[in-house]
């Protein structure tokens, strides 16, 4: 099934025999008690994984599932049940359990008429998609990566690599009569190697994606780059130094490690976490939160990327939002519930892993515009500190904004020079506090390949992050070295 042959309320007519009538006949039944908003989310989802290890491919992977949740908001509160069972019954079930927060006073609201297509974005019409690819081709795919990764160099002991797909269908009604649909396509290779010289072993990891087609891997032979660029990280940091200790400058290179600003920053931006107070942020809209050098927006309308979306999983489109412009803040990310109740417009922000969950704000692709400074300009200005060229592990405290990360790639730099490779290195510090501490901001902004997949309150879904080169000055690093 490819993009173009999908019609979503088609499809889910002829699979499951839904139709206006029940939709409004559903969303009646939720609306009995007095509420302010209801809607039906409908999904079904193809998903094919494979899998290499020691040089065998041992494990693929199939799985459909479908889908359909009920959510009632009523104030700040919100009913949310679900059925894998696509039925008027089932479906009217759902809509009775959500509805249990509604208010029992007030009248019966008016009857809902549903039909309005809401107009989304175009960003992934592709004309096929990874999961027509045969899965011989792909575990082809996944053993020439293992073969070009030994050939790389003769320390690579093992090389694990997947490839992962999934298509998913999506129909979004509700009670003010709007009906959104969207084909969501996705996929992801990933490569994994461990270097052993005898006396070290350290890993390296490298991959991508997108909502792109199989040739995006193929083309140019991106593949062959996952591949070289997992060896060359486990190879870098066979030679790696102990990471020094203290506070220093440190330059954080472009792409991935924007994964800290996804997490510094971009979580407590938040509307959930500012409508209850909980963020660093609540409140400050209009005033100064970061250096004046920082322009920071989450983006769900670039085309093809991993975090796009053409509506997100409220049926609204998604938008280009700034949210921090030179410094001052400038806005939240905002779900339908939490803009309604914050009096703001909802962004296109309401997201949720599968019709099992209810939504709530998230990110889609959230960096930092570009700077006027060359990478090579900002590392000569810094006589001692850290280049952080990419990160691994991380977490952050929402109600005040301390992060710890892992730096997988990184060097000192000396004299202005990014020198000796370095191992155990650890960032620390506050993200609203580290904004402000931004020197120099490059003016080559990078976005990630494309594996970025976030956590938020047992939900995962996936996203982007990019950033160019920044220096920051004065941020805590742990290591081992004094």
């Amino acid at each position: 099934m490819t993009n173009e042959l999908v019609h979503p309320e088609k499809f889910f007519a002829s699979r499951f025999g839904v139709s206006d009538s029940i939709f409004e006949r559903v969303i009646g039944s939720a609306l009995e008690r007095r509420a302010d908003y209801v809607d039906l989310y409908f999904e079904y989802r193809n998903a094919e994984g494979v899998s290499l290890d020691e040089s065998i491919v041992k494990h693929t992977s199939k799985n459909i599932s479908h889908g359909v949740g009920v959510r009632v908001c009523a104030e700040d509160r919100t009913g949310y049940a679900y059925s894998d069972e696509v039925t008027f019954d089932r479906m009217r079930l759902a809509a009775e359990a959500a509805r249990a927060i509604a208010d029992q006073r007030g009248d019966r609201p008016n009857a809902v008429q549903v039909g309005q297509p809401v107009k989304t974005h175009a960003l992934y019409e592709l004309q096929s998609t990874p999961l027509e690819v045969p899965l011989e081709e792909r575990a082809r795919l996944l053993r020439e990566i293992d073969r070009v990764a030994r050939e790389a160099d003769s320390r690579i002991t093992n090389v694990m690599a997947s490839f992962a797909a999934e298509q998913k269908i999506v129909m979004i009604v509700n009670s003010e009569g709007q009906l959104a649909a969207d084909v969501q396509p996705l996929c992801r290779l990933n490569v994994t190697v461990i270097a052993d010289d005898g006396k070290n072993r350290q890993v390296g990891s490298y991959g991508g994606g997108g909502r792109v087609e199989y040739r995006h891997f193929i083309e140019g032979e991106r593949w062959r780059e996952y591949a070289v660029q997992a060896v060359r990280q486990a190879i870098i940091n066979l030679d790696a130094i102990d990471a020094p200790a203290g506070e220093m400058v440190v330059v954080l290179g472009p792409g991935w490690p924007g994964i800290l600003l996804h997490e510094a920053i971009g979580h407590g931006l938040e509307g959930d976490f500012n409508r209850k107070g909980t963020s660093a942020f609540a409140g400050r809209i209009g005033q100064s939160v970061a250096s004046e050098l920082c322009t920071v927006v989450d983006d769900g309308t670039i085309a093809n990327r991993r975090g796009s979306l053409n509506v997100d999983d409220e049926g609204t489109p998604t938008s280009r939002t700034v949210l921090i412009e030179k410094g001052i803040l400038r806005g939240y990310l905002q779900d339908r519930m939490n803009a309604r109740l914050m009096k703001m417009p909802a962004t296109g922000n309401g997201r949720r892993e599968s019709f099992a969950h209810a939504p709530m704000p998230r990110m889609t692709n959230t960096f930092m515009l570009p700077g006027e400074s060359t990478p090579e300009e900002i590392i000569k200005t810094v006589g001692k500190g850290l280049y952080a060229v990419s990160f691994g592990g991380g977490q952050v405290d929402i109600t005040n904004g301390k992060f710890v990360f892992s730096a997988s790639e990184a060097y000192l730099i000396e004299d202005g020079r990014a020198t000796r490779p370095v191992k155990g290195a650890t960032l620390i510090g506050n993200g609203p506090d580290v904004l402000t501490r931004v020197a120099m901001v490059g003016n080559d902004l990078e976005l990630d390949p494309g594996v970025g997949t976030c956590g938020k309150d047992g939900q995962s879904v996936p996203v982007g992050v990019g950033l160019p080169t920044i220096r920051i000055d004065g941020i805590t690093v742990g290591g081992t070295s004094a």
